[in-house]
């Protein structure tokens, strides 16, 4: 065996911290290790071409390469790996920047040796690394795009042009999104209406997309290239074929409710078109509302009302509709599904809901088109101030966040409101009360400046609280001007909150259903901000638009057109290659129990005529978590072997001094290790005692594994997994569970404390909680003192009686 190692400088990334020098001066040294080179960049040209020809030159049959983040550049050397003409499967990657350098930056001698350590433990895995065939799969052009707001309207215009079959979803009943509330876009006062309006109609004349307007995305399951989606459509309770959207049912309709697209300044039917340029343009009935449909409800009677059935020269009205239930096959998924606007109610120092005064940003936006119309809408008076920042930048309630269109939206409204009244002769005193303008964007510094000196007063300075004084109509609101150090105490006949953006309750929903992790900021996370900024860390699901984050209508629908460019890229291979992690079964140790048929809850596993276990490779999902059922060791899982995890974990303890401590980390490659990667982006650090080692489940990581890392030295063992909610494995979570109490209840019997062994489920945005929990592993592994030798003698010699019981023979 040949095995080249590369050590990384990362560009003083990790060489400022580790000695990468002693490193691969070290690991030089090691068996079967032909050299060890250290490198300032090894992602760059130079350093893969390095690879290449050392590949050719020497022969070798495995390389590993001491860096960063396999999850960042790991496809970067399996490229690598092609081109030397070496299986890309014996190709690693060690990560001493997250991991070490960046988490343990204050202690270089520690960082160095852990780094070293680490880079052993990737030679003893690597030795273990087999060739594996690559399994292709044919994909299809078909995309499936959830919500249909202006990103999502922009992702399947962009593809259906170019001939991929788009399914584009939404949960209202008509197309849109927020910016179909909007009046005028910044920075240039343009109509709004009349950019997304075309767009909306060119969805409907695209022979490539299939609207699916007030359905939802009940289920979703598969992966890249093979996505099953349950869709429900909504009853409407009108026959869009034949409605001519007359009105005369609406003109009937006894029933008037809050219009919910107007921010509830104005009324609407319960048989209603959603807006004037609705896409489809067609009435529904609101179920909530109806006398009929509530009738129907609560007493069963189905003849309440009835007013627009009897007045509908169409007949088209159908109070037996029922919902639709349709069956996707789906290649890629995009998700569009946006935002929400902030809760002012959440901050009751300004009084939202308890006077009628105080309003928020998209209310006054509808009162500006409203009263622009003609409509009669309520006075806002002379003197109109603007809070900024609600609900974004503020620790308080957790978004500390900047929600970027708050500056710019507040600077519209207030310009609109100004010019409204100079064309009309009136006379307005605006002011708008900032922490900070931010007006990044092209063309946003001279709208700011232009609406200045339309004399709109920015004042640098939060208002603290909102109050009225006895008898007065007016709010009164106080605050310093932090430039001149004024205090500014005036009446205001109206005071607009400038809410900021959070991820959408519908996206959410979106986000559990599809298992997709959200970032700290609550938004939906990308895989890399840089390198992947709209994939998401699941192969075929990508994301755009406000659901990824605050942003404007420029930058989401740029995002949008590079999210269709993302799928046209992976859909137009026409085959993708799949990760070949699959179980299979060693059939000289199979015994023929059977004992792992039932473990698999994809019911891959089965007997065959011989009574050897086989696993159906097309199927399995590569979680492992059948291994714990074997007590021969004969089930095994590609690249995550039983030999391959054991050889790690004693290379792990090979260092490991009488008075050290060494907690051994076993992370899922979906929650745990990407969110140890970002803790290490974070600079949060935890004990450098601590190794990780990556599996595709905690599942994975059998009793056995758990009770061998005891015996080999361990002095407590840490298991971390998705949320139960949030892992793609069946049943993975409580099988870590059963695995974990099986364990502790064996430490027990040999007189070992159960607290050095913990599992916990992780969402990607604690970045404090996972080195907290890894640093109370290491207090309870000093307070527990050193484990006798005796003791782990014994767990070496009984964990097979242990966990088998039954099979004592063997």
């Amino acid at each position: 065996m040949k095995i080249g190692v590369y050590v990384c400088h990362c560009g003083g990334n990790i060489s400022e911290i580790v000695d990468v020098e002693k490193v691969a001066k070290y690991v030089d040294n090691q068996d079967d290790v032909v050299f060890a080179k250290h490198y300032s960049h090894m992602c760059s040209e130079d350093g893969q071409q390095m690879i290449i020809n050392d590949v050719k030159e020497h022969n070798l049959d495995r390389v590993l390469v001491s860096a960063c983040s396999p999850l960042f550049h790991g496809e970067t050397f399996k490229n690598v790996a092609k081109q030397a003409g070496l299986n890309p499967y014996l190709i690693e990657m060690v990560n001493i920047r997250e991991q070490c350098a960046w988490v343990h930056y204050d202690d270089l001698e520690k960082a160095t040796e852990k780094a070293t350590n680490l880079t052993e433990m990737g030679i003893d895995r690597i030795r273990n690394n087999n060739p594996l065939e690559e399994i292709k799969m044919d994909i299809g052009k078909s995309v499936l795009v959830i919500g249909a707001g202006i990103a999502g309207i922009q992702a399947a215009l962009d593809l259906g042009d170019a001939g991929y079959q788009v399914h584009l979803v939404e949960k209202d009943a008509s197309i849109g999104g927020k910016m179909a509330q909007l009046s005028r876009t910044f920075p240039t006062n343009d109509c709004a209406a009349c950019i997304l309006s075309p767009k909306m109609a060119d969805v409907t004349t695209n022979k490539n997309i299939t609207l699916h307007t007030y359905s939802e995305i009940t289920k979703v399951d598969g992966n890249l290239g093979n996505f099953k989606v349950s869709l429900t459509h909504h009853p409407a309770f009108v026959d869009s074929e034949s409605c001519v959207s007359c009105g005369l049912c609406a003109e009937a309709c006894p029933v008037s409710v809050d219009d919910e697209f107007e921010w509830k300044i104005s009324k609407r039917k319960a048989i209603y078109i959603p807006m004037d340029f609705a896409v489809p343009n067609r009435y529904l009935i609101d179920v909530e509302n109806c006398l009929n449909q509530k009738a129907r409800r609560k007493s069963g009677k189905t003849n309440v009302c009835r007013l627009c059935e009897k007045v509908c020269p169409q007949n088209c009205i159908d109070f037996e509709n029922k919902p639709e239930y349709l069956e996707l096959d789906i290649d890629a998924i995009i998700v569009t599904t946006g935002h929400d606007v902030f809760d002012a109610g959440r901050k009751p120092e300004y009084g939202y809901g308890k006077y009628e005064n105080v309003l928020i940003a998209p209310e006054m936006e509808r009162i500006i088109v409203k009263k622009s119309e003609g409509a009669e809408v309520r006075d806002i008076g002379k003197k109109i101030a603007f809070i900024q920042c609600v609900g974004s930048r503020d620790e308080q309630i957790g978004n500390e966040y900047c929600s970027r269109v708050c500056c710019m939206y507040a600077t519209k409204l207030s310009q609109l409101i100004m010019h409204s009244a100079q064309v009309a002769g009136a006379d307005k005193d605006i002011y708008v009360f900032y922490t900070d303008m931010r007006t990044f964007g092209k063309g946003y510094e001279e709208y700011y400046k232009s609406t200045q000196k339309m004399g709109v007063k920015f004042i640098r300075g939060r208002p603290s609280e909102i109050f009225k004084n006895p008898g007065s109509e007016k709010v009164n609101l106080r605050v310093e001007d932090t430039l001149n150090r004024q205090i500014i105490e005036s009446e205001f006949d109206t005071v607009v909150l400038s809410v900021g953006l959070e991820l959408s309750a519908g996206s959410k929903k979106i986000a559990d259903i599809l298992k997709i992790p959200k970032s700290t900021d609550g938004f939906l996370q990308e895989a890399h901000p840089k390198f992947r900024p709209v994939d998401t860390q699941k192969d075929g699901i990508f994301i755009a638009g406000t659901a990824q984050g605050p942003k404007d209508i420029p930058d989401s629908v740029a995002q949008a057109s590079a999210t269709a460019a993302r799928v046209m890229r992976l859909l137009n291979q026409g085959s993708i290659t799949m990760d070949p992690r699959k179980a299979f079964v060693h059939p000289e140790l199979c015994d023929g129990c059977g004992e792992c048929v039932s473990s698999c809850p994809y019911d891959t596993i089965s007997m065959n005529a011989d009574n050897i276990a086989v696993v159906d490779q097309n199927r399995c999902k590569g979680c492992g978590m059948c291994l714990s059922s074997c007590h021969s060791d004969a089930l095994d899982l590609n690249m995550f072997t039983n030999f391959q995890l054991f050889s790690e974990v004693k290379a792990a303890l090979k260092d490991k001094r009488e008075s050290d401590k060494r907690i051994i980390v076993f992370a899922d490659s979906i929650c745990t290790y990407k969110l140890s990667d970002s803790v290490g982006n974070a600079k949060n650090k935890y004990s450098v005692d601590t190794r990780i080692i990556r599996v595709p489940s905690s599942s994975r990581v059998t009793p056995k594994l758990i009770l061998q890392s005891f015996a080999l030295g361990a002095d407590a063992v840490f298991l971390g997994d998705c949320e139960k909610k949030s892992t793609p494995f069946l049943g993975s979570i409580d099988a870590v569970e059963k695995n974990i109490k099986l364990v502790k209840k064996n430490l027990e019997i040999v007189g070992i404390s159960p607290d050095r062994v913990e599992f916990f489920q992780f969402v990607t945005v604690m970045l404090t909680k996972f080195p907290m929990l890894l640093n109370k592993m290491e207090t309870i592994a000093k307070n527990k003192g050193t484990i006798p030798h005796e003791k782990r003698i014994k767990i070496s010699n009984s964990l097979q009686e242990w966990l088998f019981p039954k099979n004592k023979e063997i």
